[in-house]
């Protein structure tokens, strides 16, 4: 097992020790288990919304999907030799700052949020953990979040740097268009957090997380597109079927691979035989269904274990993890390149059957004009039309930016039937200043 010394468990804001019983790594999972944010997510649709399927197999939810994740990285660090609490608490933690409507409601929130510097749902997650979330406050009266460890606030920095507008001499940040963790006023939390840290180095934690993302929504979403009816069993034995997931997942998810090689790659894994014959949602059909999800989840995970094993020269020793020296920035995951390949075609298949539907593509443009509209009406009576523990944030802001960046934080912390019902209420004026308690 890793060790972990006093810096990697280090809290933002000082506090008692705890019970003795309970390792810091544990509080951290506790904390983020038992938060508003992490519940929240169990009314933000993943791929497959609710509405669009019946029956017994009830799609994920960004809250599912996290859980699901949670379990995956906590076996994949257990057998790396992580500490399973803080690679757990990172999955449960990775999707919280994701606003309604999910990456589409993320893109609406970052042109809403231009004047302000935009929005990212990594740096939302950041935000809300060390800022949103209340739970611990400082001598001064400001809040630290959930006060979180050093090391599991780490280990959710997927991209760690800062937005490209940060222009902070020795802070590393991101380049125009990209991913980013941290924005301009979470830059001294963020600093605190990479104390020590190689800079644009993830930590092996972050790593395990990340890829058990990879693995738990590519899996599962391919589940949930059956299982609705979205894609057909057979679909995918058509020749021309193929090539268009291919060009897709190439365009989408993997720009460095030949489309030749994808189609190779994706020829061996529909070979397989843990693939089923017909779905109709049969008790046989539900079976073999879970089978295909356990068996490619297993073939990810193995691989990418395998190869981390024989990287750190612990393969020829069974049960052997990557070496106690090796710190949080000491190692990296190795995954196959075949594997990432295999994993970026299975989102290749959700993007063509569910993402690129005509009547998603039509959700999609309302979703965003339901989001700008909802950004001017909540300005418009802020900060009577704010939540009380976000008014502070509104009032005492010293620009327009930070108003705005107040009610970007409303937003991004609705669900996506509580935005509707919000943009409905005060549309129609019937949705009065909202109260504490």
């Amino acid at each position: 097992m890793a060790r972990y010394d006093e810096h990697d468990q280090a809290r933002w804001v000082p506090e008692p020790p705890g019970n003795p019983e309970r390792g810091a790594f544990e509080r951290d999972r506790a904390r983020v288990l038992h938060s508003a944010s992490l519940r929240r997510l169990a009314a933000k649709t993943q791929v497959v919304t609710p509405a669009d399927y019946y029956g017994l197999h009830s799609p994920r939810t960004r809250l599912t999907h996290s859980l699901e994740c949670a379990q995956i990285g906590r076996e994949m660090g257990k057998i790396l030799g992580r500490d399973p609490d803080l690679v757990e608490t990172a999955c449960l933690a990775h999707d919280v700052g994701h606003p309604p409507f999910g990456h589409n409601g993320e893109e609406a929130l970052d042109e809403l949020a231009g004047p302000c510097g935009g929005f990212q749902g990594n740096a939302q997650n950041l935000r809300l953990l060390t800022r949103l979330e209340v739970k611990v406050i400082t001598e001064d009266g400001r809040s630290a979040g959930l006060n979180l460890t050093r090391a599991a606030l780490d280990s959710v920095c997927k991209y760690p740097w800062a937005a490209p507008s940060c222009r902070v001499p020795g802070i590393p940040r991101a380049g125009a268009g990209l991913p980013y963790c941290a924005y301009p006023d979470d830059l001294a939390v963020f600093q605190w957090i990479r104390e020590g840290a190689p800079d644009y180095a993830l930590s092996f934690e972050a790593q395990i997380m990340d890829w058990a993302d990879d693995v738990a929504y590519s899996v599962h979403d391919l589940e949930d597109a059956l299982a609705s009816g979205h894609l057909a069993a057979g679909d995918l034995r058509d020749p021309e079927e193929r090539l268009a997931v291919c060009a897709l997942a190439r365009e989408w998810y993997a720009p460095d691979a030949d489309p030749a090689e994808l189609a190779e790659i994706f020829a061996r894994l529909l070979a397989e035989p843990l693939w089923p014959g017909r779905f109709d949602a049969g008790p046989a059909d539900l079976a073999a269904l879970k089978r295909l999800t356990s068996s490619l989840i297993g073939r990810f995970c193995r691989s990418a274990q395998d190869a981390t094993r024989e990287a750190y020269g612990s393969r020829a020793v069974p049960g052997a993890r990557v070496r106690e020296a090796d710190g949080r920035h000491d190692a990296d995951l190795v995954v196959p390149r075949t594997t990432r390949l295999e994993c970026a075609l299975l989102k290749g298949v959700t993007a063509r059957y569910v993402m690129s539907r005509e009547d998603h593509h039509a959700t999609q443009a309302r979703q965003r004009e339901l989001i700008a509209e909802l950004g001017q009406l909540i300005m418009a009576g802020a900060p009577g039309t704010l939540e009380p523990a976000l008014r502070p944030a509104f009032e005492n802001a010293p620009d327009d930016a930070g108003r705005l960046r107040a009610v970007v934080d409303q937003i991004a912390s609705l669900t996506d039937a509580s935005a509707t019902a919000w943009h409905r209420r005060l549309s129609s004026g019937r949705m009065r200043p909202l109260r504490a308690g």
